[in-house]
């Protein structure tokens, strides 16, 4: 799915987050999006270096900052994040304190 789909304004719910989650990974990593589910670990499964997952917050932080003034992700909750539905938590309550 282009990344254009993403654009309309409203409320993201826990599935667009996981879908714009999804394709940006995918974009990453050359790879299916049809292989990214919520359960994928970053390294384990998907072979995610730091440099990516660091490609990841800062596509993150641009899609969304045009949603939510200020939209960040913290560097020592990177740390935290260890799956895609860690991920998916995370933005999804971040965006819920906007």
């Amino acid at each position: 799915m282009p990344a254009e789909t993403h654009i309309e304004r409203g409320p993201l719910d826990r599935q667009a987050v996981f879908e714009l989650i999804r394709d940006q990974l995918a974009d990453i990593l050359e790879t299916e999006p049809g292989r990214i589910t919520e359960g994928s670990s970053f390294a384990e499964d998907l072979d995610a270096d730091s440099l990516a997952l660091i490609e990841l917050v800062e596509a993150l932080e641009e899609e969304l900052g045009e949603r939510s003034v200020g939209f960040r992700i913290d560097d020592e909750d990177l740390e935290e994040l260890r799956t895609v539905r860690d991920a998916v938590d995370y933005v999804v309550a971040k965006l819920g304190e906007s």
